[in-house]
């Protein structure tokens, strides 16, 4: 397993080195230093304001290596920046990026990880459900509903339930946040409630398709011969060999966590990751967003390395070599 662990590490490497570099490309090849200074300070700055912007950024330097320079440049310093997560400051307003990735984290956990916990805790049991009733009214109507849901945009869930839950009942505030844990739970519970409702109708079709896919395996049908009930080739023998594709769809997602959800946390006024990635989307902070992109193709890579390193955990047969 040690050998399978540094040779997707070393795979892992590659893509990450490949991400940069098409980073660089997009943010400083296609779009000059010039540019970048003058989409943070304004159209009508003086040139020698501009220049000394783009001295305090680093963005004075060659942006390829040339003969003589081959450290004085910025593609070297965007490495180094990246690899070494010194992240510099925003070019919106200055601020350290990585202080600001520090204060988000939090807001953004507090709101990702209930929500992925409670999505596997209703999707699972519901997909169950739906393909122990395979065939039959309920199935249809559980397949109905999912392809509903999937169809819905996130953004009527978020409009819907702010006007009917927050400004209708008034059972929750409608956007806002508070780290105090006497009232932290009033903020988060409405997008997470979103999230859930969200993303149930495609967990529920994938897992249900899974389990349909488990349920007419050859040892399953043995089983039925054998007398065993219905519940028990469910719970025990189709729910614990469709983990691995389970799994490929859980274990993935857990690394994401971090970089929080962009809609629902720019909706609802919660001032974590995702919120900092849409801010600076919306106000051409190209150093905040290059370091967001950077920070996902690593979560990305952890999230492979970490469901191939499950499915060993799980199914005794499969061998990472």
């Amino acid at each position: 397993m040690g050998a399978y662990v540094i040779r997707r590490l070393s795979y892992g490497a590659v893509v990450v080195f490949g991400v940069l570099f098409l980073l660089f490309i997009l943010f400083f090849a296609v779009t000059s230093p010039d540019d970048i200074a003058r989409k943070a300070l304004g159209e009508r700055v003086p040139p020698a304001v501009v220049e000394q912007w783009k001295v305090n950024h680093g963005y004075d330097k060659p942006l390829f290596p040339a003969p003589g320079h081959w450290a004085d440049n910025m593609l070297v310093e965007h490495y180094r920046r990246m690899l070494t997560f010194d992240f510099g400051r925003s070019d919106a307003d200055d601020t350290p990026i990585l202080e600001r990735i520090r204060k988000g984290m939090g807001p953004s956990l507090a709101l990702t990880i209930p929500l992925f916990v409670l999505s596997v805790l209703v999707a699972i049991p519901l997909s169950l459900l739906v393909a122990f009733f395979r065939e039959t009214y309920i199935d249809r109507a559980g397949v109905i509903l999912a392809v509903l849901a999937m169809s819905v945009s996130v953004l009527l869930y978020i409009i819907g339930a702010q006007y009917l839950v927050g400004k209708v009942l008034h059972w929750f505030p409608i956007s806002g946040f508070d780290s105090d844990p006497r009232v932290i739970v009033r903020f988060l519970a409405l997008p997470i409630m979103i999230g859930v409702a969200n993303g149930l109708g495609g967990d529920i079709r994938f897992y249900r398709t899974v389990f349909l896919e488990e349920s007419n395996t050859d040892y399953v049908r043995t089983a039925r011969a054998k007398g065993c009930g219905e519940i028990r080739i469910m719970s025990r023998h189709v729910f614990r060999n469709s983990l691995i594709p389970l799994l490929t769809r859980i274990v993935v997602a857990i690394p994401f966590l971090f970089t929080g959800s962009l809609l629902l946390e720019s909706f609802f006024g919660i001032p974590g990751l995702g919120a900092i990635t849409v801010d600076a989307i919306q106000g051409n902070d190209f150093s905040v967003l290059r370091t967001m992109v950077y920070i996902g193709s690593l979560l990305f890579v952890v999230g492979q390395i970490l469901t191939d390193l499950s499915y060993a955990l799980v199914d005794p047969r499969v061998r990472l070599e």
